[in-house]
C-alpha cells in the first residue's frame, strides 16, 4: 500500500493479504487520553513543585505526554519523563506506596489517580473502532489486543467492550513474561505469536509513536497510525504505512 498524507478518504485493506489485527488499547479502542494526561499532568506538577520548586515548569499535556509517556509502561513514563528534565530519583519497588518519591512510587500514584477517574467517569470506546474491528472479524482475520497498562479488564468492563478480541497481552502478561515495553516490538510479538500467524501477515493499529516504531520494527505487514493528537508527523517517521485521524477512513475487503 502506498504512503499517503492523513486523509479522510477510505482507506481500503484487502483482508486475504492479512490474518490478524493487532489492535493498541488506549487512544485507538477506549478513549482513556484524556485521563492518562491528566494524572500524569497531577502526578508529575505536584512533585516538580515539590522538588524543584514553585517556578518549575509544569508537565506539558501535549508535548511532554507524547514525547516521554504515550503509550509506555507507567514507569518506563516516570524514568522518560524525568530523564528529560535530568532529575533522577531512587527506582524503589513495584510494593512503594503513592506517595513515596521513588520511580516506582510515582508510577503508582498515577495509577490510582487513573483508577479513580476510571472509576468516578467511566471510559468510552471509539465507535469507529468497534466498527472496524467488526468488519476484520466478519472478513475472518483474528484479533488481538496489546497495552502496557496492568487495568486493560478494568478499562475494557468500564467501556462495555467484551469478547471481541481472541488475545490479549497487557500489561500484566507483559510482566509476567518478562516482556519489554514500547518501542520494543516484543508485546506485538507476543500477540501474534498467541494468535498463531506471522507478523507479515498481521495489521498494527496504534495512535503512541513509540507503538507505530515497535510495529515497523517488528516486521508487520501493515502499520496503521491513528493520529488523534496532531501527532502524524511523528507517526510516518516512526514508521507508519497509513496515517489517519480517525479509523472510519478505513475500511475492509473481503
Amino acid at each position: 500500500m502506498a504512503r499517503r498524507d492523513v486523509s479522510e478518504q477510505t482507506i481500503v485493506i484487502r483482508a486475504a493479504e492479512f490474518d490478524a489485527v493487532v489492535f493498541d488499547m488506549d487512544g485507538v479502542v477506549t478513549d482513556t487520553t484524556r485521563a492518562h494526561t491528566e494524572a500524569w499532568k497531577s502526578v508529575f506538577d505536584e512533585f516538580l513543585t515539590r522538588h524543584v520548586g514553585p517556578g518549575a515548569k509544569p508537565f506539558d499535556a501535549s508535548v511532554d505526554y507524547l514525547r516521554y509517556v504515550d503509550g509506555k509502561p507507567r514507569y518506563d513514563g516516570v524514568r522518560s519523563f524525568l530523564a528529560s528534565r535530568e532529575i533522577t530519583i531512587a527506582e524503589g519497588s513495584q510494593s512503594d506506596p503513592p506517595h513515596a518519591d521513588t520511580v516506582h512510587g510515582l508510577g503508582n500514584r498515577k495509577n490510582a489517580e487513573f483508577l479513580s477517574h476510571i472509576a468516578e467517569q467511566g471510559a468510552d470506546a471509539y465507535a469507529s473502532t468497534l466498527s472496524l474491528l467488526d468488519a476484520f472479524r466478519q472478513a475472518g482475520l483474528r484479533t488481538g489486543l496489546i497495552t502496557s497498562s496492568r487495568n486493560a479488564r478494568i478499562v475494557l468492563d468500564a467501556a462495555g467492550v467484551h469478547d471481541v478480541f481472541d488475545v490479549i497481552v497487557d500489561g500484566e502478561v507483559a510482566a509476567q513474561r518478562g516482556l519489554a515495553g514500547k518501542p520494543s516490538p516484543a508485546v506485538f510479538l507476543a500477540a501474534v505469536e498467541d494468535l498463531g500467524v506471522d507478523p507479515e501477515r498481521a495489521v498494527v493499529v496504534e495512535d503512541a509513536i513509540s507503538g507505530v516504531a515497535a510495529g515497523h520494527t517488528g516486521g508487520f505487514g501493515l502499520v496503521i497510525g491513528v493520529a488523534r493528537h496532531d501527532n502524524a508527523a511523528g507517526l510516518w517517521a516512526a514508521g507508519a504505512d497509513v496515517v489517519v485521524t480517525d479509523l472510519a477512513a478505513v475500511s475492509v475487503e473481503a
